[in-house]
């Protein structure tokens, strides 16, 4: 049985812009074939058993392409699915085509997955369009390696010199190298020595730098591939966003894959290239549930006239195994803060109680005192495995007779080593747990860590303390928005100062 093989386009560098049909493959992948400069954020979309093969090339290197076509038949033909991740859109300059001919003589089914080009979402992010009303009304996207630029043009080489005469705007790619060759062949061309130029390297990622001039002073710019010149009156224009606070950082958010896109979009936000890192996942409790069943039915017969929920993981783990809402009945609900709100609210739950300090300390303090016998005092807590004790014993010393109920456990997630490489070389790291602190740490081993650390709470931080980190910022408000918004002041404040060892403990899980 022959399997399929998909070309995908990866985008022009942000990983946030692979196209919701490639994520969907890369899920799926038994084989992924990628290029030099493919993000390992997209790599770890894949399976963690998906075999993942590098064929990238050098600039200007022709590579073994026919050794690729092969791969990508045998593959196929042992009945695998392949994603092929291509940089930018498979067929614009990406061998795509060459790919999909070896696919269709050898007989292998296959799909052609678009991917956003270079040649326009660089130029965008760099706030220049290829195209504006009263100004260019065309555009034109051509290869500025050497075949383009030293094979004449009945050989399979570009007309410079009639590309100029053509007018409109001009986005070189693959021509860092022979920047100054171009540039001369368009003023032969006819082409203006002032006519504006924008040149930007590593468009669309944290790094991404551009460097305006003129055609005359192209040859002159120090850039280095990967580049995407932009060549034309447009080039003259700035339409960039705003600066954001953490415009050209890259952040990497550790939390469980089902937890990160919260934090994600939010420092996405804020300008940030984030590269998500899950260090732990979620297992069912050790029972396999029944301990959480068996209490779900107590609390509908009754038998608790308070719940309490200390994070968000929790509640869902205990709606999987309650019926609906109904289940509460006259009982009420404690949540430990935002977080744990929101998840109660997404079952249309409203929680009775909130504490101001979003800890289990502070939800203990504001816990009413137990009844007096005979009426019932017993208090359902879901928790994972593990969980910090607190909340718990300070229920039961005012008088709560607290049922700990196993939800789930936290377990490491083994991490590739390409992502773990990648994670070292940026500028800050988020842990909001425990757990992932000491998960990342245990993978890391001696790999650098980004320069700047940031916990939720205390008692993540006491963790990363304890494993010889220096911890740089530290939520003041122990939500995502506090982890944010400390972040942002120590990437952008005057000075990079490790807190002390001190303050509220917040509820570990949330935590």
């Amino acid at each position: 049985m022959k399997g399929t093989v998909y070309l995908v386009g990866a985008g022009p560098g942000d990983p946030g812009l692979l196209t919701r049909r490639g994520a969907e493959l890369l899920a799926t992948a038994d084989v992924v074939v990628h290029d030099r400069l493919t993000d390992p954020t997209l790599l770890s979309l894949a399976p963690p058993a998906a075999e993942r093969i590098d064929v990238g090339k050098q600039p200007d290197d022709r590579g073994d392409q026919e050794a690729i076509n092969e791969l990508l038949v045998a593959r196929a033909r042992d009945g695998l699915k392949v994603v092929r991740l291509k940089g930018g859109d498979p067929f614009v300059f990406g061998r795509g085509g060459e790919e999909a001919l070896a696919l269709q003589a050898a007989g292998i089914p296959f799909e052609v997955v678009p991917g956003v080009s270079a040649s326009i979402a660089v130029p965008a992010r760099a706030g220049v369009p290829v195209t504006h009303r009263g100004v260019v009304t065309s555009f034109t996207v051509v290869a500025g390696h050497s075949r383009s630029v030293d094979t004449a043009p009945t050989s399979g080489g570009t007309n410079w010199e009639a590309l100029a005469a053509v007018g409109g705007t001009i986005v070189v790619l693959m021509g860092a190298a022979h920047r100054g060759r171009i540039a001369e062949r368009l003023m032969a061309g006819g082409m203006s020595p002032s006519t504006p130029v924008m040149a930007v390297q590593w468009g669309t990622g944290a790094q991404q730098a551009s460097v305006r001039t003129t055609l005359a002073g192209l040859a002159a710019v120090a850039v280095g591939p990967p580049v995407t010149i932009v060549i034309g009156e447009v080039a003259g224009l700035d339409l960039s966003s705003p600066d954001r606070a953490l415009s050209g950082q890259t952040v990497v958010v550790t939390r469980a894959a089902h937890q990160a896109s919260p934090l994600t979009e939010k420092l996405r936000l804020m300008g940030a290239r984030v590269l998500e890192v899950p260090t732990i996942a979620l297992a069912p409790p050790a029972d396999g549930g029944r301990a959480l069943a068996a209490a779900v039915e107590r609390l509908a017969a009754g038998e608790y006239p308070w719940a309490a929920f200390t994070s968000a993981n929790a509640v869902d783990c205990f709606f999987e195994r309650a019926p609906d809402t109904r289940v509460f009945g006259g009982t009420k609900v404690a949540a430990v803060g935002p977080g744990t709100v929101a998840a109660l609210q997404a079952y249309r739950v409203v929680a009775d109680l909130v504490p101001a300090d979003y800890r289990g300390e502070g939800l203990a303090a504001c816990f009413p005192p137990a009844p007096r016998p005979p009426a019932p005092r017993a208090v359902l807590l879901p928790q994972a495995a593990g969980a910090r004790p607190e909340l718990g014993a300070s229920l039961a010393r005012r008088g709560w007779e607290v049922d700990v109920v196993e939800a789930y456990r936290t377990v490491p997630q083994t991490v590739e080593p390409p992502l773990l490489a990648a994670a070292s070389r940026a500028d800050a790291i988020c842990f909001a747990s425990p757990s992932a602190v000491t998960s990342y740490l245990d993978q890391a081993g001696a790999a650098p860590l980004p320069p700047v650390i940031a916990c939720i709470g205390p008692v993540t931080a006491a963790t990363a303390r304890s494993r010889g980190l220096a911890v740089n910022a530290q939520a003041p408000e122990h939500t995502l928005d506090g982890l944010v918004a400390a972040l942002v002041s120590s990437l952008t404040g005057p000075g990079r100062q490790s807190l002390p060892a001190s303050g509220n403990d917040p509820a570990g899980p949330q935590d």
